[in-house]
C-alpha cells in the first residue's frame, strides 16, 4: 500500500472508513477479518488489527465477541471537533477551583453516576493479578514490606519502570527515578524543584484541574496557553509568551492529554523542546496516559526524542493499574534529581513499600502487558459509546473532541449553557461531570465539560446522559 502521510494503520483505517462513508459497506454488516485484511491491503496483521481499533475508536466499527467486527448504526455525520482554544494572555493566579472537591467527594458515591472525575471503573482493572501480585510482595519480603522505603524507592520498581520507559524510547538509569505517591505528587515535586513562589508557569489551555490546583498551592501564576484539541499546544503562541513573560516552566501532557485527548505529533513535541531550550525553561512532561492509545502503538515521549534536554518526566500507574494505589514516579534528570529526592523525603517520608514491590512484582511477571493490550480496547470502545450517546442525546450544536488514547471526552456545549450551573443541578439528581471553568485559571469554557467514558454502561448510565442532556436544552 503506497504511503500517502500519517501511520499505515491510519491509512488503512480512513479508506475503510470512506467504504463505509460511500455505502459499500452497511450498518450491522461484518467486515472483513484480520487476516483477510491484512492481505486485501498487503500490510501485517499488526497493522490491520491497529486499523480496526483506529476505526473502533472513531465510532465507526465495533467488536462482537468471538463474531468479528461490524459496522455501527452511525448519525449522518460526526459532530464537528472544538476549535483550538483562545486563553487571555497574561499570567493569573488560579481561581474558582471550588467546584473540584465537590467532584472529588461524588467519585466516591456509589448512588452517583460517574462521568465527573477521571477515575477508571474496577471493572477496567487488573485487580485480581493486583492483589494476588501484592500478597505474593508481603509473603515474601515480609519485614521491608512493612518498613520505611527511603526516596528514591524501591530498586526492584526503579528498574521494571526504567525498562518500560526504554522500551518506549526513554532511556533512564533506574538511579535517576524518584518513584512518588502518584502522578500528582511527581508534577508537584518537579515544580517545587524549578520553581519559586511568585514564578509564572505556561500550561495548555483548558488542563487539567489538578496541575492548576498544584500552581496554586505553591504560589505560583498560570499562563494558559491556546492549544488544539488535536494537535496539542501552541508552539508559535508559547513562544510569542515567553518573549512577554518571566516563564520559568511548562507544563504539558504531550499524550493523550487530560481533557482534549490529542497525542502531539514527534514533530511538534521536538520544536516545543528546542523552545524551550533556547529560553532556558524547563519542562515538566506529564506522561500518565502515554501507554493508553487505542491503536496499541507507545508514542514517544519528550524525554526520549531530547534525552539531553531539561525535562522533567512524570507518570503513574493510576489510569492503568489502580488509582488508590498511588505509585507514579519522576524522572527529572541529573540536574533536578538529588533536589526532588530530598523534596519527597521532607514531603511525607516514603511511598509504602509493600504497594511498590507489589507493582514491581506485577510488572515482572509480563500480565501487566496483557492487561494493557485488553484495556486499550476496552477504553476505545468506552469512548465510542460515549461519542455515539452523546451525538444522540445532546443539543444541536454541540461539539465532541475524538481522543485516539485516555478515557475522556472534551464537549462544548452551545453558547447559552452554563457547565458550572449545569454540574450543581445534575450533582442534585445523581450525576457527576466535570464543568469547563475548572481546567482553566480564569474559569473559561463556561460551555465546555470533559466527560470520562471509562464508567461501567448500563441503562442506568444511559439514563444518566439522557437526563443530562435534557437539562442542557
Amino acid at each position: 500500500m503506497e504511503a500517502l502521510g500519517g501511520h499505515l494503520y491510519e491509512q488503512v483505517g480512513q479508506e475503510l472508513a470512506n467504504r463505509i462513508e460511500q455505502g459499500l459497506y452497511s450498518p450491522g454488516d461484518r467486515l472483513p477479518g484480520v487476516r483477510a485484511l491484512s492481505q486485501q491491503f498487503e500490510v501485517s496483521v499488526a497493522t490491520a488489527v491497529a486499523a480496526y481499533r483506529w476505526l473502533e475508536a472513531a465510532g465507526y466499527v465495533e467488536a462482537r465477541q468471538r463474531s468479528g467486527m461490524y459496522v455501527r448504526q452511525r448519525h449522518a455525520r460526526m459532530p464537528p471537533r472544538p476549535g483550538p482554544s483562545v486563553p487571555a494572555t497574561a499570567p493569573t493566579p488560579v481561581t474558582g477551583q471550588e467546584m473540584v472537591l465537590r467532584l472529588l467527594k461524588a467519585a466516591n458515591d456509589p448512588h452517583v453516576v460517574q462521568f465527573g472525575a477521571a477515575v477508571p471503573d474496577p471493572v477496567y482493572l487488573p485487580t485480581a493479578s493486583l492483589e494476588r501480585a501484592i500478597a505474593r510482595a508481603a509473603r515474601q519480603e515480609r519485614a521491608r514490606a512493612l518498613g520505611y522505603e527511603f526516596p528514591p524507592g524501591a530498586i526492584e520498581l526503579r528498574r521494571q519502570i526504567a525498562r518500560r520507559m526504554a522500551e518506549a524510547g526513554s532511556l533512564v538509569h533506574p538511579d535517576e527515578l524518584v518513584v512518588t505517591n502518584g502522578c500528582q505528587e511527581a508534577v508537584t515535586l518537579a515544580l517545587r524543584a524549578v520553581t519559586s513562589p511568585g514564578d509564572v508557569v505556561a500550561v495548555e489551555s483548558p488542563t487539567f484541574y489538578g496541575l492548576l490546583q498544584v500552581i496554586d498551592s505553591l504560589g505560583l501564576e498560570a499562563l494558559e496557553i491556546p492549544t488544539d484539541p488535536e494537535h496539542g499546544i501552541s508552539v508559535d503562541a508559547l513562544r510569542l509568551a515567553m518573549e512577554r513573560w518571566p516563564v520559568r516552566a511548562c507544563v504539558v501532557v504531550p499524550n493523550y492529554s487530560n481533557p482534549l485527548g490529542f497525542c502531539m505529533s514527534d514533530a511538534r513535541k521536538r520544536a516545543l523542546v528546542e523552545l524551550l531550550g533556547e529560553h532556558g525553561v524547563p519542562l515538566i512532561e506529564d506522561d500518565v496516559y502515554g501507554d493508553l492509545g487505542f491503536d496499541g502503538r507507545r508514542p514517544g515521549a519528550c524525554k526520549g526524542l531530547a534525552p539531553e534536554a531539561d525535562i522533567l518526566y512524570c507518570a503513574s500507574f493510576s489510569k492503568t493499574m489502580a488509582p488508590g494505589l498511588r505509585i507514579g514516579w519522576v524522572a527529572p534528570g541529573w540536574r533536578h534529581r538529588d533536589r526532588v529526592e530530598y523534596l519527597k523525603y521532607v514531603s511525607n517520608l516514603a511511598t509504602p513499600a509493600v504497594l511498590q514491590l507489589g507493582v514491581a512484582e506485577l510488572l515482572e511477571s509480563g500480565r501487566y502487558e496483557r492487561h494493557l493490550r485488553q484495556m486499550r480496547a476496552e477504553y476505545a470502545r468506552a469512548v465510542a459509546r460515549m461519542v455515539d450517546a452523546v451525538m444522540r442525546y445532546f443539543p444541536t450544536g454541540t461539539r465532541i473532541t475524538r481522543p485516539r488514547g485516555g478515557f475522556v471526552i472534551w464537549v462544548e456545549l452551545p453558547e447559552e449553557v452554563d457547565t458550572f450551573e449545569l454540574a450543581g443541578r445534575a450533582l442534585a439528581r445523581g450525576i457527576s461531570i466535570a464543568p469547563g471553568p475548572v481546567f482553566s485559571a480564569r474559569q473559561k469554557y463556561r460551555n465546555c465539560m470533559r466527560l470520562s467514558c471509562a464508567c461501567r454502561w448500563d441503562a442506568r448510565v444511559e439514563a444518566a446522559l439522557a437526563t443530562l442532556a435534557a437539562m442542557c436544552q
